[in-house]
């Protein structure tokens, strides 16, 4: 039995080793249940930047404001300048948009993605996507947040429910060429793999 190319994705994506990068990009969502992810990558040296991406307020679909996040980031030990507010995003797509420009104006090259497991597939495939378009030679990583409870009912679903949903919206933003597909993310994975095993 063979796999299809989105049994690999799923399996390279959850696998992906992250090396230092010139931020981290630390994505809304899903509540409080991200900022510790980039905070330890901050606290590890992976990074001296994180920036956090989207500027919608809606406690119902888990977006929680900047403003709520912040004192949390601040209160870990992170200094208040090395973080970045990117506030023009207002979905996933635009997020991309907005982050890759931002990379480009600082000439960033390596860049960490964080979002939790049940959305970073169609996270990485968004942005994958922008990096193709307008990304020239940035390297994209990895590094979702584990151990979260798969069945635990949040007022925005329980993520078992929800990584279903991701799906479903991958295949529909697919048909319209906003994200990478599963073959060309497995070949970006391939070549950023042999860049740094050969480097």
């Amino acid at each position: 039995m063979h796999l299809t190319n989105r049994e690999k994705f799923i399996a390279l994506t959850d696998n992906d080793g992250i090396q230092n990068s010139d931020a981290i990009i630390l994505l809304e969502g899903d509540g409080f249940n991200r900022y510790k992810k980039a905070v330890d990558l901050y606290k590890l040296g992976f990074s001296s930047k994180i920036i956090f991406s989207g500027g919608s307020t809606d406690y119902n679909y888990g977006s929680y404001p900047y403003s709520d996040i912040l004192p949390k980031i601040l209160n870990l030990g992170i200094p208040e300048k090395d973080i970045i507010h990117e506030k023009k995003s207002k979905n996933t797509k635009e997020q991309a948009i907005e982050v890759i420009k931002i990379a480009n104006e600082n000439n960033w090259k390596k860049l960490i993605l964080v979002a939790t497991h049940d959305h970073q597939y169609r996270a990485y495939l968004t942005f994958l996507k922008e990096v193709f378009n307008n990304g020239k030679d940035i390297i994209l990583f990895n590094s979702p947040v584990r151990n979260l409870k798969w069945f635990e009912d949040n007022v925005w679903g329980k993520r078992i429910d929800n990584i279903n949903n991701e799906f479903i919206k991958i295949e529909k933003y697919m048909k319209v060429g906003d994200l990478a597909t599963y073959e060309e993310a497995i070949i970006y994975q391939e070549l950023k793999e042999n860049k740094f095993t050969n480097s």
